[in-house]
């Protein structure tokens, strides 16, 4: 029963991970992943290249949750990409008049995050 909720968690988590990361591509929707890359970030690299980036990266471990032999280093390899990316949706979500729906607020942000990450955990084990 539990390896089964494992395996259900895991499909879940990888269509949501493999559809966000697909979006990274789409010109409109990368353009406010970009505007939302904190500007002490994008002095350094381009908020496109990121952008890119982490979308193959969503892609990718969408992908490894798939692969009983890969999936907890998927699974592990989402959490570090979770919290790295977390700077970006604070910013955001402290400049709410400028980004409007992608804007989440802070505290539901995190809690949506930290939510991600034990499911993430539930299926690494």
């Amino acid at each position: 029963m539990l390896e089964t909720l494992r395996l259900v968690a895991a499909i879940a988590l990888a269509t949501m991970f493999v559809v966000m990361g697909i979006l990274h591509f789409v010109p409109t929707v990368a353009r406010g992943m970009a505007a939302i890359v904190p500007p002490a970030i994008r002095k350094r690299v381009s908020g496109k290249l990121i952008v890119r980036f982490t979308g193959v990266c969503e892609i990718a471990g969408g992908i490894g949750l798939l692969v009983p032999g890969v999936r907890t280093l998927a699974a592990v390899a989402l959490i570090v990409f979770l919290i790295a990316v977390f700077p970006a949706n604070a910013y955001a979500a402290q400049h709410p008049e400028r980004f409007g729906r992608a804007a989440i607020p802070f505290w539901p942000r995190l809690a949506a995050q930290l939510g991600l990450i034990a499911l993430l955990v539930f299926v690494a084990l």
